[in-house]
């Protein structure tokens, strides 16, 4: 198999494992969410397509390609009758992809595949800080970051609140104090008729009580 051929069922493999993206309308999509990782361009694409393939590029912060492929070739590798475009999505499969085409055309493709290297170390680097990071904090040398709203109380905000409640009172009875006898204790008040000015109600055929027997 010669370097073109490999390079077209690499990306194929890219496509069966969910890391590539054919279309200008699924390119454009990827790209604006910054998940593309390189955008190849098929080699007799038109300049409308080399203009928006370009604008995707910059929009998703990263580079794109002309590749020795026509739109028939690229369709083919990735199970379409043409693809004017693509879009890789994993660094590494990007950065492998980018390195064949240097090796095929080392003039138009070393830079491109410079620039991969250290965006592919990158990537490395903070997924290396990221699983630290995890493995620390199962073990306990570093404590997850609490939300402004679950924030744990200080000890001194607590011993001062605890300072600062009041004490309950308790009764004490005096001593040598003792009840007052029957007679000199304060009589209640009567209770007054709330009827005492109203009419007496006549008894009659209207009336709801029962007529003495």
């Amino acid at each position: 198999m010669d370097k073109r051929s490999n390079i077209l069922s690499f990306l194929g493999l890219c496509l069966r494992g969910g890391n590539l993206t054919v279309g200008e309308e699924p390119v454009e999509a990827v790209a604006r969410a910054r998940d593309a990782r390189v955008l190849l361009l098929a080699s007799d694409a038109a300049d409308n397509t080399r203009r928006r393939c370009a604008h995707f590029a910059e929009m998703g912060q990263c580079l794109w390609l002309r590749v020795p492929f026509t739109k028939a070739e690229l369709g083919r590798a990735v199970g379409r009758s043409a693809a004017a475009i693509v879009a890789i999505t994993d660094i590494g499969l990007a950065n492998a992809v980018v390195h064949r085409l240097a090796e095929l055309d080392p003039v138009h493709y070393d830079e491109a595949a410079a620039k991969l290297d250290l965006k592919a170390q990158r990537a490395a680097e903070r997924r290396a800080e990221q699983k630290a990071h995890e493995k620390n904090i199962r073990t306990g040398k570093v404590k997850k970051k609490e939300s402004p709203g679950q924030e744990a109380p200080k000890p001194e905000a607590k011993q001062q609140s605890a300072e600062k409640k009041p004490a309950e009172k308790t009764y004490t009875p005096r001593k040598g104090a003792s009840r007052p006898s029957r007679d000199n204790r304060q009589k209640p008040r009567a209770k007054t008729n709330p009827y005492a000015h109203s009419r007496p109600v006549k008894k009659g055929k209207g009336s709801f009580r029962k007529k003495e027997s």
